[in-house]
């Protein structure tokens, strides 16, 4: 069995790069990432998941590179057909595991024994019997069981010699062009054992390219992605439209810190360096209750600000950055209660 287990901390923003600075200026930029909710997020009840998959039967194959490409050129290069590829629908499950866990919102287990006995008959897989499921999330102490259901990948290749004019060179020449495309559809299905439910049913379709051309056959051939790697990359891809869907995504954004105070300012701002965002806070506020300039206050009231942001109270961020609105005016100020007031739009529209 393969388990990774992530901690179920998931604070309002992601500290991404802390405090980039120069000595001989007074503020600090942060980057931070902002989470932005998933179209079909799956429930808070839902926090690790069991990945498996009854797609693989036997008309899979696991055929080395070179045998798979083979194939390909035994025909010149010009083949359609469907490919089902053991490696594919395993890179599909374990890059779809290690997105999720990096997303911050779920964590998983891959089981050895995860490719299930798929029904055969059926175009579709047939869902998974309850008692399986129970068996499963009991077994590896999750919340419910995502599974892929169907998988399907449908590989077209071309290859030909075309002709054309030059006109730097004033006359004709040759070229050898070739192209592959995978036309792929996956079904996942997400099981709930404790409510029976299934709780999303998420169908994906599309179709990868790849092109290239050169002079020589056997120099475009020989560095032209090869079948087995389109493959694992087509799994790759629905990994990440998956996720993409049901996982918490991540917007990069930049934020000022003042640095330059006394030295209690000082203080707090080395608390914030070492991650204690609360602590920091209460030592800003104690800052600016006996700050005896306008500028010090203000500057304390701004970080104090940044602090609640970053725990995730974007209405005290808001109450503490106006505080320092009318303590002093500063465009920096402003433009972070502009900053604040689109947030909280953004998680009223996500309510």
């Amino acid at each position: 069995m393969k388990k990774y287990i992530k901690n179920s901390i998931k604070p309002g923003i992601l500290l991404l790069l802390a405090f980039l600075t120069f000595s001989c200026i007074s503020t600090r930029t942060l980057v931070i990432d902002i989470p932005q909710p998933a179209a079909s997020e799956l429930p808070e009840t839902i926090q690790s998941l069991t990945l498996v998959t009854q797609t693989v039967d036997e008309k899979y194959t696991n055929l080395e590179a070179d045998s798979l490409q083979k194939v390909f050129y035994e025909q010149r290069f010009n083949l359609d057909t469907l490919i089902y590829d053991f490696q594919a629908a395993d890179t599909t499950l374990k890059v779809l595991g290690e997105l999720l866990f990096e997303s911050g919102r779920y964590d998983y287990v891959i089981p050895e024994d995860r490719f299930l006995e798929a029904p055969g008959t059926s175009l579709l897989a047939r869902e998974i019997p309850w008692e399986k499921v129970n068996d499963l999330c009991e077994t590896f102490q999750t919340d419910a069981v995502l599974s892929l259901d169907h998988l399907k990948t449908r590989v077209i290749t071309s290859f030909d010699n075309e002709t054309f004019f030059d006109p730097f060179q004033g006359g004709f020449n040759s070229a050898a062009r070739a192209g592959m495309k995978i036309q792929y559809e996956a079904l996942f299905r997400v099981y709930d054992p404790f409510e029976e439910k299934i709780l999303l049913r998420q169908f994906i379709t599309d179709t990868l390219y790849w092109e290239d051309a050169d002079v020589s056959a056997r120099s475009l051939l020989s560095r032209f992605t090869p079948v087995k790697q389109a493959l694992a990359e087509t799994g790759i891809v629905i990994a990440l439209e998956l996720t993409d869907k049901i996982a918490v995504r991540w917007r990069p954004e930049r934020r000022t810190l003042f640095v330059k105070g006394n030295s209690e300012f000082r203080q707090a701002n080395q608390i914030a360096t070492g991650g204690d965002w609360l602590a920091a806070v209460e030592k800003w506020k104690e800052v600016a209750s006996k700050a005896g300039s306008k500028t010090l206050k203000s500057k304390a009231e701004l970080n104090v600000a940044l602090g609640y942001e970053i725990l995730g109270n974007i209405d005290l961020a808001i109450q503490w950055a106006l505080n320092s609105y009318n303590t002093m005016y500063r465009p920096l100020t402003y433009e972070y209660l502009e900053t604040l007031k689109r947030r909280k739009n953004e998680l009223k529209e996500t309510e």
